[in-house]
This record gives C-alpha cells, structure tokens and sequence, in this order.
C-alpha cells in the first residue's frame, strides 16, 4: 500500500501523526494509498519553511518570480498526460477532464506571469508644494489555501500561481481525497526555480484546517468547498486576524426563454449538468423552461439524452463521464434522488441502479433527470452535486428570473436565448455572481475573477484575476517632500492639507 507524503520545505516528509486516511480508485473502489494527516506540530513546521523563504522570494525582483511562473507552466504543459492521468486515478473524472482542469489552472499562471505589470503601484508628482505621493503593492507573507476534490489541479493553482507571484510563500492544504497532484504541482515548482519553502503541501483534515485558521503567522486565507465549511473557514479566520477568501457550493440555473434553441439548450444542458459526474461547483443543475410546452419539448429531448449517456472508467476516451470520487459521496447524492421523489418530483429518469461490468465495485452513478420540481423542496434547496439535472417548470421570464435570485445560492446562472433586449434585462437584474447568455458555465478567464454571491462566497474578495492580486497584496502609500531650504523650524500643530 503507498503511503503519501506531505511536501515541506522543498522535500517530501513522511506524516508523523499517526492518523490516514484512504485515497480510493474510484473506478474499483479499491483503496489505493493512504494520506497522512497533520498534527498542528507538522502544520507548523510548514509554516515555520513558509516563513524562512518568504525575505529571499519577496525580495526577488518581480520580473523574475514571473520567469518562476513562465518555467513552472511550461513545466505543467510538459507533464500534462502524467498529471492527467494521476488526476483521473484519484478523482475519477475522465481523461479529457482531468486535461481541462489542469489547462484552465494553467491560465491562470499565465496570468499571474504578468505579475510586473499587476503589482505596480501608482505615483502623483507635485501632490503639494514639493511633495509627491506614491503607493506600493506589497506581499502579505505567509499565506494558505484549502482546496476541494473536485479540482485537484485547478484550483490550487488559482490560489497559489498568484499568490507566490505577488511574493508570498504558500501553504496549500489539498482534498484529503485526492492529493497526489498538488504534491506533484510543489515538485515541479521547485523544479521551475522556486526555492525550497515557497510552496509546501499538507494533507490533513479538521485539525490541519484549524491549525491553518488559527496560527498567527498566516496571514490570508483561501477557500473553496461547501457552503458549510465556507462559512466557518471565514468566521474563524477572520476572528483570528486573517484576510479570509471562502467559496462556498452553489445551484446554478440555466433559464431557457421560448425563442431559444432546444437542440442547442439539450446539448449545453447534458454536458453543463453531467460532465464530471456533476461534482462541479459551476455544473448547472436546474434547467428552468419559460412556459409548459418548452419545458414539454426539452424533457422530450432530454431523456433519452441522459438515458444514453455514456459512463466509464476514466481512460476510456468514449466516455461522457467516469466514477464518483468516494462511496460515501455516491450514496449522498442518492439519498436526494430518494428526497426528491419523495417530495413529489417526476422522476423521468432514474440513473441510481447503474452498475458498469467488470467494474461493480467502483463508484458509479448513472443519469438522472427530475421534472417539476418546485421551490418548496428540500431537494431544489441544497446542493446536490452530482450527475443530476432538476427542471423547476416557470410560466414567464420574471418568474424564471426570480428562481436563480432567490435561491440561497449565488454562484452562476445562464440564460438561453435569441432576445438581446431579455438577455441584457436578465444580465443587470439576476443576483447571482456570474451569468452566462448562452454560455452554459460562464467561469471567466483568468485575467478576469471569479465569485458568487449570497452563500455562494463569503468575504469581499473573489478568487484570481486583478482581484486575487489585491488579495495576496497590501497597499502601503508614501507621501515624501524634499524641502529646498532645510527643515521647517517650528512645528505645525494643524492637520497637514494639500491648499
């Protein structure tokens, strides 16, 4: 049995805790390694590494953390099949998945490859009578991440690719549930050029996330998993001084007005809804038709759409999804295709009953598709994330528009339609963080931020983009005068102004 690793100060480090967990092959269910989880001890050893590093890496000038940055992504490109590959064995996702997820982490290090230009400050000549004023960005020092399983690539890679090129060492806490790729990301950094201690991985679950919270020498914080656990990453770690980022789960709708494209919308629909098993924060998973007889002609097409969808295991390059990432998750997402039916939504089609030959041990889930469903239900309420698409039934736009504004959730929503003037309406009126026309899961580029709304994020700063630099950097603002004739020689007892 392999036994993980935690990486520190630039090598690997054998867990001293006493206490595993299990990373499974999804696609068998067998338990492939086991992961170590931290004591508070070990997590301070990461941040005592972290701290170490960060006078020499945010002393380096900024262009050469970016050529840090332009090596690593060159280093990610070079390596994409092997990462892929040990992607797909721990998360599950099919092949071409796991490539996506690693491609848009690798967007972002583009753009924080840009980090001369993003980090300047601004300068005012002649603010006053031989004064100038000028601001700086600088680095915070010791920041961390806790990353969710269903982006084991990406999303450590949004957190630290900014972070590290603002100036920062970085402590990343990955998914106990597949942590190999994070681990490897850390190697391939110092093979880029970083030194030893700017970037440190620590498997561990409650203990190391308290330890993270609580420790005084890290100073931000950044999240992403559910609503719950976001929730309570912000409270404690603002409560102990620290800048806190938390991203929380999401119910993202996908509004379908009469003069749309229903092969289109099927298509956006059952890759936006399933791919990835549904273990997608951004996955649209209530399909909103304006009027009964749309909403009659999509559910048409949509089951035998979901009733042929193709599950396998992740190599299989015909595939349209693979396993789920545990048992335990599996069997959560069926206890809501159980609430739903029970709540009185049609069950169209019913997808818990898949097993795949030769593989009856992994941990697949089948398709399913709901029909009205109503607000009222407990299964239209929470998250369900999984390969499950719901359809709430509106009779007209506003009505559609207030599903996705009323939610708890705010994550992302779209719209499908001919009409500019409803989508431009939809755009400005919809509370919800990212909205998408026509666009199924509208998470922007890189160069952009990412971040919802309601409780779908807590704090005032989203993830990547100019904003993730504000995040990982301060502003320290200079005001300077060189007087011609010396020193004022008695002192001004009025509040300095600029008249």
């Amino acid at each position: 049995m392999k036994e993980l690793t935690h990486f520190i100060a630039g090598k690997h480090v054998k867990g001293s805790s006493g206490r595993f967990g299990d990373v499974f092959d999804p696609a068998t269910g067998e338990v492939q390694a086991k992961a170590p989880f931290a004591s508070r001890a070990e997590m301070r050893v990461a941040v005592n590494a972290a701290l170490a590093a960060f006078p020499e890496w945010s002393a380096i000038n900024p262009q050469r953390r970016a050529r840090v940055m332009f090596n690593f992504k060159s280093l990610v490109e070079k390596h994409m099949d092997e990462l892929a590959h040990m992607l797909s064995s721990e998360h599950g996702k099919v092949l071409a998945d796991s490539r996506g997820d690693i491609q848009r982490g690798i967007e972002v290090i583009e753009f924080a490859c840009g980090i001369p230009h993003l980090s300047k400050g601004e300068y005012t000549e002649g603010a006053g009578p031989g004064i100038d004023i000028y601001s700086m960005r600088q680095p915070l020092g010791v920041v961390a991440g806790i990353t969710p399983f269903n982006f084991p690539a990406m999303i450590p890679m949004w957190m630290f690719g900014v972070a590290i090129a603002c100036g920062n060492t970085f402590i990343c806490k990955p998914s106990e549930k597949d942590p190999s790729v994070p681990l490897r990301l850390a190697e391939l950094m110092m093979e880029a050029g970083a030194p030893a201690g700017v970037l440190n991985v620590v498997i561990g679950d409650k203990e190391a996330v308290d330890a993270i919270l609580e420790d005084p020498d890290i100073q931000a914080v950044s999240f992403v998993g559910s609503s719950a656990i976001a929730e309570y990453v912000y409270s404690h770690g603002t409560a102990h001084g620290k800048r806190v980022q938390a991203m929380g789960g999401a119910k993202n709708h996908a509004i379908i007005m009469p003069d749309a494209d229903l092969d289109q919308v099927t298509n956006e629909l059952i890759g936006a809804g399933y791919g990835s098993a549904g273990e997608r924060c951004m996955a649209i998973s209530v399909a909103v038709p304006v009027t009964d007889k749309i909403a009659d002609a999509l559910v048409a097409k949509l089951k035998p759409r979901v009733e042929a969808l193709r599950v396998g295991v992740p190599t299989d390059p015909d595939a349209d999804y693979g396993p789920m990432v545990t048992a335990a998750h599996r069997e959560k997402v069926a206890s809501y295709i159980d609430m739903g039916a029970k709540e009185g939504a049609e069950l169209v089609v019913d997808g818990r009953g898949f097993k795949l030959q030769g593989y009856e041990n992994g941990f697949y889930m089948g398709g399913s598709l709901f029909d009205r469903v109503t607000p009222d239900m407990q299964s239209y309420k929470d998250e369900i994330f999984g390969p499950v698409l719901q359809i709430a039934r509106a009779p007209d736009f506003e009505t559609a528009m207030s599903l996705p504004t009323k939610h708890q959730y705010g994550n992302g929503v779209a719209i499908f339609t001919r009409d500019g003037d409803a989508a431009r309406e939809f755009a400005a009126k919809v509370k919800v963080g990212m909205v998408g026309i026509n666009v199924p899961i509208p998470v922007p580029l890189a160069y952009h931020t990412f971040g919802g709304w309601k409780r779908s994020a807590f704090g005032d700063v989203n993830q990547h983009g100019p904003e993730g630099v504000r995040f990982y950097t301060r502003v320290k603002t200079v005001t300077a005068r060189w007087p011609k004739g010396g020193m004022r020689e008695n002192p001004n007892f009025i509040i300095p102004t600029m008249k």
